[in-house]
């Protein structure tokens, strides 16, 4: 009796996921011994599903127009585990479409070409640097996504520690510490935490996947001595907004044990306002007090940057819409801010964004060359960014999207910009994404010297993973990317 052609199509689908749960060990493996991060097209392959490393190379498709099977890839991943490997982040789907279109062959004798600063390169005993300490100043909504970031990139070289968090309270401690570890734990937005949680009241600590966080209860920074709690040299991240300049954020370098502050916020007077990947070579040693400038920031920057050094860009205007934040009212009530004690969930609000002129602080070829607004939503995460631009040299959409698909793909700005080319997608789809923007292709407008460009952007985790880079970049933790990325 004949198979029928359906029941060929779910016997590979088995054998697929056969393949991957074979595949699944090995990326641990390289990640956990050789300190070697695989990922496809940018998106990693660690601690992955089954299903969502299929997902993942069914994404080729989209980008690549070739189809990417596991059956592709198995075969260099287990020759990746038999190298020797040196430390690196190493895309294994620009391998595998590589491998495929040279007909495959000899997997170890093309990993040992295309990986050839690598390859034999592991020396357990030479370590990659340092481990930095880091420490959260406030465990809001960005405090909470760079605790599970961090949480989730422990080991494998990354040198980062959150050793502790700082959260104001004085009353019980012990269901404190609950609260806290149950807002870690769950999320309406992200979802769930990947892993276990255990909380310590005694020792008023949380740990999350066997990392010990200290519960720092504290009013003011200056009340802080970290030494005390086997702190030293560390990282501390002030994601409360409270402060923005540098007299503010001065007071954790007034503390024992803290050598650098950086803010999830735009920073005011001189701080340097970074967006990792654009201007993070402008920091020196000396930078003791650093911005990660905002959200909206770090999604348009990178887009910006290279339209303009492609193109040019002569002037445009950025409308932000986005999703409403904690400073806004659930219902109406008193706001110091224009328009914002009107209810966010009933309201679109309008009202002012900085991110137009703060682009200048990280392109300053954009000086005086953008305006901007912005329009609150009643969406709680994923926001978009419209430029309407005027540009130097006449363009069309298609070719406006060429551009930035190859930007997206294999350019150094692989990380910030992401592409989708499909008419469907709307806001949620976007939650987690992990780049600082997201160019809508179809959505895209070009005429001549006139264009608009439609970037999402997750405004909460998206802009976390832009933080934990500069973060690495400020700790003089970084890797190899291969294959290498062609400008």
């Amino acid at each position: 009796m004949s198979q029928h052609p359906s029941d060929t199509v779910f016997q590979q689908w088995h054998d697929n996921q056969a393949l991957v749960e074979q595949m699944i060990p090995m990326i641990g493996s390289l990640y956990r011994h050789n300190n070697v991060v695989t990922t496809l097209y940018g998106r990693s392959q660690f601690n992955r599903s089954v299903i969502r490393i299929l997902k993942d190379h069914r994404f080729v498709r989209k980008v690549e127009g070739t189809e990417l099977s596991v059956e592709d890839t198995f075969p260099l991943v287990k020759a990746m585990t038999e190298l020797n490997l040196g430390p690196a982040h190493v895309d294994i789907g620009k391998l595998g479409v590589a491998f495929k279109k040279q007909g495959g062959g000899d997997a170890v004798a093309f990993l040992r070409k295309e990986l050839a600063e690598i390859v034999d390169a592991h020396d357990p005993d030479a370590g990659n640097g340092e481990p930095k300490d880091v420490v959260l100043y406030g465990f809001g909504r960005i405090g909470r996504i760079l605790a599970r970031v961090l949480v989730e990139k422990a080991g494998g070289g990354n040198l980062l520690r959150l050793r502790a968090i700082v959260v104001r309270g004085r009353g019980d401690i012990a269901k404190d510490l609950e609260k806290r570890a149950s807002l870690l734990r769950r999320d309406s937005v992200h979802g769930p935490f990947d892993g276990t949680i255990s909380v310590d009241a005694e020792a008023r600590t949380i740990t999350a996947n066997g990392n010990v966080i200290q519960v720092i209860y504290a009013d003011a920074p200056t009340e802080i001595d970290y030494t005390d709690y086997g702190i030293d040299n560390a990282v501390v991240v002030d994601n409360t907004g409270i402060w923005r300049d540098e007299a503010g954020l001065g007071q954790h370098l007034q503390c024992k044990g803290v050598a650098k502050a950086l803010l999830t916020a735009p920073g005011k007077g001189d701080i340097k306002n970074i967006v990792y990947g654009i201007n993070h070579d402008d920091l020196n040693d000396d930078d003791r007090i650093i911005s990660a400038a905002s959200c909206t920031t770090n999604a348009i920057v990178p887009v910006l940057k290279v339209l303009n050094d492609e193109f040019g860009v002569e002037h445009g205007h950025v409308e932000t819409v986005h999703s409403y934040t904690n400073d806004q009212n659930l219902i109406d009530n008193y706001h110091k801010g224009d328009r914002r004690g009107r209810s966010a969930p009933l309201n679109m609000v309008l009202t002012e964004t900085g991110a137009a002129k703060a682009v200048a602080k990280a392109l300053p070829e954009f000086d005086g060359k953008l305006t901007g607004n912005a329009i609150r939503v009643p969406t709680p995460n994923v926001s978009m960014a419209i430029l309407n631009l005027r540009l130097e040299k006449e363009t069309d959409a298609e070719t406006l999207n060429d551009f930035l698909r190859g930007m997206s793909l294999n350019s150094p700005y692989q990380k910030q910009i992401d592409f989708v080319d499909s008419p469907e997608v709307v806001s949620t789809d976007f939650v987690g994404n992990r780049h600082a923007g997201i160019v809508d292709a179809k959505a895209t407008i070009a005429n001549g010297q006139n264009a608009v460009l439609y970037v999402w952007y997750d405004n909460e985790f998206g802009y976390s993973c832009q933080v934990i880079r500069l973060l690495q970049h400020m700790s003089n933790v970084s890797f190899l990317k291969l294959p290498r990325a062609k400008v």
